[in-house]
């Protein structure tokens, strides 16, 4: 096994998680008073406890976090929030989108991930004390909620009437 090669990977996801579990913070704080914020709530801890096995498969194969990865992950995510969303100073419908489609990407990293590292530790005897199989059904029912959010904030983000206000737009003259 080139365990240089896998600290590659290791490390990306772990940039990856980093990004996935403050993106899940943040859209759960912008979203606690619908269904969105609710599952998020739930969600983020799983999130982090993913993130915390991710760190213990590395210790047990002596792999170290790459700082410059970690600390870019950080500002990735404080990045992110500068995109237009539509709305100049509050959390828009888009928002919301955007930030479902990026859970969405993450879990089927994460799924992969696991997949991965399951079949590493068929031939890896480090690995063999953690449920890979498991923690990959988990993030895939994870990510069948989450698309079925997105596809219910992609009906709210284009709708005709206004989410904000609840006001149907004003219609103009041709």
């Amino acid at each position: 096994m080139n365990v240089k090669r896998l600290g590659i990977y290791l490390n990306d996801h772990l940039m990856g998680s980093t990004v996935g579990v403050d993106l899940a913070r943040r859209a759960e704080h912008e979203n606690r008073s619908n269904p969105v914020g609710q599952y998020l709530g739930t969600l983020v801890p799983l999130l982090e406890q993913d993130r915390a096995t991710l760190l213990a498969v590395m210790g047990a194969l002596d792999v170290k976090a790459d700082p410059v990865k970690v600390g870019g992950a950080w500002v990735v995510e404080k990045l992110s929030r500068l995109k237009l969303n539509g709305s100049w100073l509050r959390y828009s419908p888009l928002s919301r989108l955007v930030e479902l489609e990026g859970l969405c990407v993450g879990s089927h990293g994460r799924v992969s991930m696991w997949r991965s590292l399951e079949r590493i530790a068929a031939k890896e005897p480090r690995l063999q004390r953690f449920d890979f199989g498991f923690l990959a059904e988990r993030a895939e029912g994870q990510l069948l909620t989450l698309q079925k959010l997105r596809l219910r904030a992609t009906d709210s983000a284009f709708a005709d009437t206004s989410v904000e206000t609840g006001e149907a737009p004003v219609p103009t003259e041709a």
